[in-house]
């Protein structure tokens, strides 16, 4: 039977919380294909339009082990910079990992800037076992906000 497992990744940004929320995790369907090409082809709203419930879909290069991803909003707070998804194919979802959620919380800093904490939880399918993939899913978000807060500082008026 597997089991349930979760990781943590927290990191410090020089943006405002509120810009590198929207800018990483709001409209990252918009900026990925733009600032990550090598990585991200296309990427849209399958359903809704930003709420939750909503679904975006990420399409990617070769150079991701997985064709796509889609993920589903199941709890939005812009005001407090918080979500949660669901990963509902794609991604590994029914080739190793059963089931995934990712809880994302962009916090104000004194120095106005921003904390990002995120947390992923996952259930992977019996007989799998996990390797060198929590460093790489690590290595991925933290890629998505540094992209985004480069593009934020390269062009301040951008998510006001």
């Amino acid at each position: 039977m597997a089991s349930t497992n979760s990781w943590t990744l927290e990191f410090e940004s020089s943006v405002a919380a509120p810009r590198l929320f929207r800018a990483a995790v709001l409209d990252w369907h918009t900026l990925a294909p733009k600032l990550a090409p090598h990585i991200v082809v296309s990427a849209h709203p399958v359903e809704g339009e930003g709420s939750i419930g909503s679904v975006r879909q990420f399409n990617f290069t070769s150079a991701m082990p997985f064709s796509l991803m889609k993920e589903k909003l199941e709890f939005l707070d812009e005001n407090k910079c918080e979500c949660k998804s669901t990963l509902i194919e794609g991604g590994g979802i029914g080739t190793a990992i059963e089931t995934a959620t990712s809880h994302i919380k962009v916090e104000p800093t004194a120095s106005g800037g921003s904390v990002v904490k995120v947390e992923s939880t996952y259930k992977l399918l019996p007989g799998v076992e996990v390797k060198d993939e929590i460093t790489k899913a690590k290595d991925s978000v933290t890629a998505i906000f540094k992209g985004a807060e480069a593009y934020l500082i390269a062009n301040p008026d951008a998510y006001i």
